[in-house]
């Protein structure tokens, strides 16, 4: 009897969905939870990974590194426009030019220095072959290009020296001879300085048979320099002219007419 209520009271529970769990269903329901807690209780317990640490930036050149190359590179180009022949023009690109650039950098550099002084030497030369061939007005541009870079240079000064006495012989249509300058203050002043170097000018004029042209501010100047070489050689007729013209001057001519 015991056993068939059971039964039918088990095969009402069944029909009515509910399950009957078994033991070892229970068990293994168990097991899974607890590992599931002690798999979250490590995983809680580990540290946090350490943030990527972010790659590491490219450095470029230094500013020294940067002006030094510049450097380097201006004077390159300044030496090709010198050897091209562009000494100040083109503006911007001519050796001058590219040599400023270079002091602008590096303000004691040697090479720009000596670059610039090259540039002056060139415009001389080319102001004194311009000077043989009587080219004025050449020589006159050159030189105040030269002068631009190198105020008060001594070897502009020189040639500038040289193109007044040119031009002034071409003025007055003098032949070629050795100049000897006569300074305007001790001509105004005729002092005994100049006296004694005109004293010494006639022995040359009378050992040598020269011919002398005297410049002079006025014909008055011209005159007393006249007296004194006759003077300092009593006895000799020195040959000359008197020409007024700037500057003063001797210009002394072989008979011949040539060059002293």
């Amino acid at each position: 009897m015991r056993q068939q209520y059971s039964d039918a009271s088990g095969t009402k529970k069944q029909q009515r969905g509910i399950a009957l769990p078994s033991f070892e269903r229970l068990h293994s329901l168990g097991v899974c939870l607890f590992m599931v807690v002690v798999l979250g209780a490590c995983t809680s317990n580990q540290p946090a990974p350490a943030p990527a640490s972010p790659p590491p930036k490219k450095t470029g050149p230094s500013q020294e590194e940067i002006r030094r190359g510049n450097v380097t590179f201006f004077l390159k180009r300044a030496e090709q426009a010198l050897n091209k022949g562009y000494l100040t023009q083109p503006a911007g690109a001519s050796a001058y030019d590219y040599y400023l650039r270079v002091q602008q950098l590096d303000p004691d550099n040697r090479r720009a220095q000596t670059g610039i002084q090259t540039i002056v030497v060139t415009y001389v030369e080319q102001a004194r072959e311009a000077l043989r061939r009587r080219a004025f007005g050449e020589v006159q541009t050159l030189l105040k290009r030269a002068e631009m870079l190198a105020p008060g240079n001594a070897l502009v000064d020189e040639v500038r020296g040289q193109l007044l006495r040119e031009r002034g012989r071409a003025r007055l249509d003098l032949p070629e001879g050795e100049s000897i300058g006569l300074p305007a203050s001790e001509l105004n002043a005729r002092s005994e300085r100049l006296s004694n170097q005109l004293r010494q000018v006639a022995q040359r004029i009378r050992s040598e048979q020269l011919r002398v042209i005297i410049i002079a501010r006025d014909d008055a100047q011209g005159r007393w320099v006249y007296q004194q070489l006759r003077e300092a050689v009593p006895g000799y007729r020195v040959r000359g002219d008197i020409k007024v013209g700037s500057p003063a001057r001797l210009l002394l001519v072989k008979p011949n007419g040539g060059v002293q």
